[in-house]
């Protein structure tokens, strides 16, 4: 495939099929969504991320979508508006709280009309990546492998001339682990350096008003898990820092484990 159409979140998975797409030399069009959601750093993140890819000579094409105003009409404790964001470990039930309704059929929805717009446009394949992984958890039904495929088939359906649009899902069998690794890998090939790249993503569900990630949410806990795991200091910045941040996740793995 000469051109690929990515999600951009600005968290930790996105980024690193970015750069993973990017290594292959691959055209990228990302295009980050603003859906009302209360870490919106991570649409800073996102765009700090292009622009340091900008400063190593290496281009894409991005794109910020504006769906702010559909929080208003959201049932989720992730958007503006929404309930406390739970702490935890995800295996938990109240983690359902943070589920956004629909969340990844609306962004998928506008990644297929781009994608079957850029090869109509140039008579091409273009893909559309998916960074879903084996370490997506049940509460999140639209990241498994057949909600994409029911998607997809929806897509080829409803539009004409829908055969040169493919699925490109690299990380279906990785660990979160895994796609940092994939990143690391990367980033040498791009001659870029990893800490400079992940310390402009997000994966907090509660970052403060300054930008600094917290560590007790679910989300935060699994990237420290990663890091911890591959033996790296993670480069975001953490209230209370990485020592406090690590520590406390280790706490809960040892915890979840008993």
């Amino acid at each position: 495939m000469k051109h690929v159409v990515l999600s951009l979140s600005g968290g930790m998975d996105s980024s690193s099929l970015l750069l993973h797409l990017l290594a292959l030399r691959i055209n990228v069009t990302a295009i980050s969504i603003d859906y009302g959601q209360k870490h919106k750093v991570e649409l800073q993140r996102a765009m700090e991320l292009v622009e340091y890819l900008k400063a190593n000579n290496i281009n894409l094409n991005y794109k910020k979508i504006d769906l702010s105003d559909l929080s208003t009409l959201l049932n989720s404790a992730l958007v503006e508006g929404g309930d406390e964001v739970p702490e935890g470990h995800y295996e938990q039930q109240n983690m359902k709280e943070t589920v956004v309704p629909n969340r990844n059929k609306i962004f998928s929805s506008i990644m297929q009309a781009i994608a079957l717009s850029l090869a109509n446009k140039t008579n091409e394949e273009c893909g559309i990546a998916l960074g879903i992984h084996a370490g997506d958890h049940a509460i999140y039904p639209d990241c498994r492998s057949n909600f994409r495929d029911a998607d997809f088939n929806a897509f080829q359906r409803g539009n004409w001339n829908t055969g040169k649009v493919k699925t490109y899902t690299p990380y279906l069998h990785y660990k979160k682990e895994d796609i940092l690794k994939d990143a690391l890998d990367s980033c040498n090939s791009l001659g870029i350096h990893f800490d400079e790249v992940f310390k402009r993503t997000n994966t907090s569900y509660k970052p403060t008003k300054e930008g600094l990630s917290d560590y007790k949410s679910a989300s935060s806990v699994e990237r420290i898990e990663a890091f911890l795991k591959i033996g790296r200091v993670d480069p975001v910045q953490y209230v209370d820092g990485w020592e406090c941040a690590s520590a406390h996740v280790k706490k809960v793995l040892s915890n979840a484990k008993d």
